[in-house]
C-alpha cells in the first residue's frame, strides 16, 4: 500500500491504518528502536507507543514523507523510554555512550537528546549537517542519530576504526566552533 493511502486511513480513522503502517515499516522501526534501546521486549513497547502516536498525531499532521515521520517517532519514544530507563537503573549503553561525547559540545550538557529537540539548535545542526561532505555526515549521522558503534561503522564503510574515531573527532569539533559562531555556546 503507497504511504498516502496509509496517511488517508488515518485521516479516514480506520483501523487498518495502524495494521498497514506495521506492515509496511514495522521492520523499520523496529531497527531503529532496538538499536537505541537493545531490548526486543522495550522495543515491542516502543513500537506499541509509536502506532498510538502516530494514530493520535495523523489527524493534526499530514506527513509528506511516512517513513522519515516513523523514524521521528520511533526515535522520539525510544529515548524517552531510554532516558526513563536510565534514569531508573543508571545504565549505560553505546547510544547513550555516544550521546556522551555530544554532551561535551552541546549547550547543558546534561542531556543533550533533549536539547537536540530545540528548534533553533535543530536548525543550526542541519545547516552543519548538510554543509558536510556526504561520507562525514553518513557517519555522523550512523554515530549520533542511528547510534551504530565504532566497529560497524567501519566496517559498513571499509574503513579502520581508528579512521571513523578521527573523523568523528573531526566532526565534533567543527559542530562545536559551528555552535560557538553560532552563538549556542
Amino acid at each position: 500500500m503507497e504511504d498516502q493511502e496509509i496517511v488517508e486511513l488515518y485521516w479516514q480513522r480506520s483501523d487498518r491504518a495502524i495494521a498497514e503502517t506495521a506492515a509496511k515499516y514495522g521492520p523499520y522501526c523496529r531497527s531503529i528502536a532496538l538499536r537505541l534501546l537493545g531490548s526486543d521486549e522495550d522495543t515491542e513497547e516502543c513500537l506499541d507507543d509509536v502506532w498510538l502516536r502516530a494514530w493520535n498525531s495523523m489527524p493534526d499532521d499530514r506527513p509528506d514523507l511516512l517513513r522519515v515521520y516513523l523514524a521521528r517517532l520511533t526515535r522520539w519514544q525510544a529515548l524517552t523510554r531510554l532516558r526513563g530507563r536510565t534514569r531508573q537503573k543508571r545504565a549505560a549503553n553505546a547510544y547513550t555512550a555516544a550521546l556522551d561525547e555530544l554532551a561535551e559540545i552541546l549547550p547543558g550538557g546534561t542531556e543533550p537528546a533533549a536539547e537536540l529537540e530545540h528548534k533553533e539548535l535543530t536548525a543550526a545542526l542541519d545547516r552543519f549537517l548538510a554543509a558536510l561532505p556526504e561520507t562525514e555526515r553518513t557517519v555522523f549521522l550512523a554515530r549520533y542519530w542511528f547510534g551504530y558503534g565504532v566497529a560497524e561503522i567501519a566496517a559498513a564503510h571499509g574503513f579502520g576504526q581508528s579512521k571513523v574515531k578521527s573523523m568523528l573527532l573531526r566532526t565534533r569539533r567543527r559542530l562545536w566552533e559551528q555552535l560557538r559562531k553560532e552563538e549556542y555556546l
